[in-house]
């Protein structure tokens, strides 16, 4: 209970309501315990000599202990329903704002499937615990004390039946819970690997058609599918079996009961309304305790899933602001990697980036060239503290990014990425996602500059036109013109540019540049690419390899001494060119260059 327990602070500003659902479930038992009483006395007082008066008052007083619990029974189940409802908004809320907070470096670690699962089914089974369980686990106490409290005013030497009855009831549920939580557990995990699979294969569901790989998806959700079911039947094999071995345990009770209690009421130690009352309390005691079962079979649910809720909201980004942090109105845009290294899993005989030296002027053009995996993207993601660097420092006009709260640092930072991602609403909406108080002028602006003006125009409704779920109505090339039109609008002191012209044609691609050569100006740039066209008028050209600094130069510098930039402008134009008077072949292993 240790995880329920503190998912249970969530229902502290509902506790009126919960307070009230007590107070309801309390009476709702004991209208059901005031009942066998009254059977006793209509049988004893008035079936038995005959008295009508008798038999009609205990039946009245009958129906209206049903009257006044069913009444109880309705309106706690609306109060259950009210703090339950409101305890799983609120763990929602935090959950989602948690997994906002995110670094990059802990959405590595949680799959999407999961993160769902979490959010919804197993904040879902905690909610009916809390309104559902706590409920009868009250009602089973109170029903328990109460139907011990006249088992024993009714027949001492009886009730000492309930003495091996219920301890032995009690120690089958135990042996349950103990064998079913981790079970449950999984049943959880096994439902967010399928809940991923059916998020990968409905995002991908192109990729899937196009290379035809329709039944191989089929047999990947199959599979996760029967895990999972396998995974539940066999939970549920496990709570059918425990049932009838409690329920056989009940009725061997009341066996003995009736036995017994048969022989007192022949020697005349007990009435035959008493033996009816007794009857009647013994199964109202072993009611609770079945209840209390059921209870502590949904409690290993509740406390798998609660652990896995608290593991989200428990989790502290990776990426921590310092109390200290200030906030950074102006950068100039000065950027330096002094001596970066980075790993993603803490282990230093990992690193994606090593000892990284690079320092970048404002107003410069950087690009970045090397192969995939080269630790490109990582390095531009440690600009706006997407990631924390593991060594050295990350600092924007000689201040370290860590030192500056991450909105005022965000804020002036414009990323283009090469996976464009696109949210439901309309084009302009999407456009102004950065800066939502834009104006329709401004967002026209810096459509025309990333050469998108055109086709949103020529859609049916323009700018109003609706984005469909993942962008899927429109094509790789205009999404990423619609992307950089979003980093543009925020007007970042620093752009970077992920490989974001890569969807689109060479032709679109020049007027993105010649657009961009005006927009760059006073803005430090960073551009990754893999067409070596893009990075020709670059200041500087990083080549990474494995992670490290191989050359730092301008095309020309570079085209003269770096063999693996010859090697990758050889390999993308593959002609012949003259450097300062000098002929060379792309073929032979000399110095090539164009003006």
């Amino acid at each position: 209970m240790k995880h329920l327990s503190k998912l249970f602070v969530y229902l502290k500003p509902y506790r009126a309501w919960v307070l009230v659902a007590c107070g309801l479930v309390v009476i709702e038992a004991l209208a059901q315990l005031i009942v066998p009483l009254l059977i006793q006395y209509v049988i004893d007082d008035g079936i038995t000599p005959g008295d009508m008066t008798a038999i009609l008052v205990g039946s009245g007083l009958m129906l209206l202990a049903a009257a006044v619990g069913a009444i109880a029974t309705v309106r706690r189940a609306y109060n259950a329903a009210l703090y339950s409802q409101g305890m799983a908004f609120d763990v929602r809320n935090d959950l989602f704002e948690r997994i906002q907070n995110f670094s990059f470096g802990n959405l590595d670690k949680l799959q999407t499937g999961n993160l769902i699962t979490r959010v919804s089914s197993d904040v879902d089974i905690v909610r009916m615990f809390a309104g559902m369980g706590m409920m009868m686990i009250i009602r089973a106490v109170v029903l328990l004390l109460g139907s011990v409290f006249f088992l024993v005013a009714t027949s001492p030497r009886l009730s000492l039946i309930m003495l091996v009855l219920i301890p032995t009831i009690v120690i089958v549920f135990i042996i349950l819970a103990k064998i079913a939580q981790p079970l449950f557990k999984r049943v959880q995990e096994l439902l967010g690997n399928l809940n991923t699979v059916v998020q990968e294969n409905l995002a991908g569901v192109r990729v899937v058609k196009a290379f035809v790989r329709e039944s191989h998806a089929i047999d990947q959700f199959e599979e996760a599918n029967t895990a999972y079911m396998r995974q539940f039947v066999k939970v549920n094999r496990l709570m059918i079996t425990a049932f009838p071995v409690v329920m056989f345990i009940a009725n061997l009770g009341m066996l003995a009961v009736i036995v017994l209690g048969g022989i007192q009421v022949v020697e005349g130690e007990l009435s035959v309304g008493g033996l009816v009352a007794f009857s009647n309390y013994l199964m109202t005691a072993t009611f609770p305790v079945v209840m209390l079962g059921m209870i502590i079979a949904m409690m290993p649910a509740a406390e798998a899933s609660a652990e896995r809720v608290l593991e989200v909201i428990d989790t502290e980004s990776e990426v921590q602001e310092l109390p200290e942090a200030r906030e950074q109105e102006q950068i100039a845009g000065r950027v330096i990697f002094e001596g970066v290294s980075f790993n993603y899993n803490g282990k230093a005989d990992t690193n994606v980036l090593a000892d990284i030296n690079l320092t970048v002027e404002p107003g410069e053009s950087v690009a970045l060239l090397g192969a995939t995996g080269s630790g490109k993207t990582t390095l531009m993601s440690l600009i706006p503290r997407l990631y924390d660097v593991s060594d050295g420092r990350v600092l924007i006009d000689d201040v370290d990014v860590r030192e500056m709260t991450e909105e005022s640092l965000r804020s002036k930072i414009g990323v283009a990425l090469q996976r464009t991602t696109l949210f439901s609403g309309t084009i302009a909406e999407n456009i102004a996602y950065g800066n939502p108080t834009a104006s329709m002028e401004e967002i026209v602006a810096v459509a025309k500059a990333a050469q998108a003006h055109d086709f949103i125009t020529a859609m049916p409704d323009g700018y109003d036109s609706d984005v469909e779920a993942r962008g899927v109505n429109l094509s790789g090339g205009q999404k990423q013109r619609i992307a950089i039109a979003r980093a543009l609008l925020i007007d970042p002191a620093i752009l970077i540019l992920d490989d974001s012209t890569s969807s689109v044609d060479m032709e679109t691609e020049y007027l993105i540049q010649r657009a961009l050569d005006d927009l760059m100006e006073g803005r430090t740039t960073f551009i990754i690419a893999q067409r070596i066209s893009s990075v020709l008028k670059a200041d500087k050209i990083v080549i990474l390899e494995q992670g490290r600094i191989t050359d730092v130069g301008t095309h020309r510098e570079l085209v003269e001494k770096s063999e693996i930039y010859q090697e990758i402008f050889c390999s993308q134009l593959g002609i012949d060119f003259d450097v300062d008077g000098l002929v060379a072949d792309c073929q032979d292993d000399v110095r090539v260059g164009v003006d």
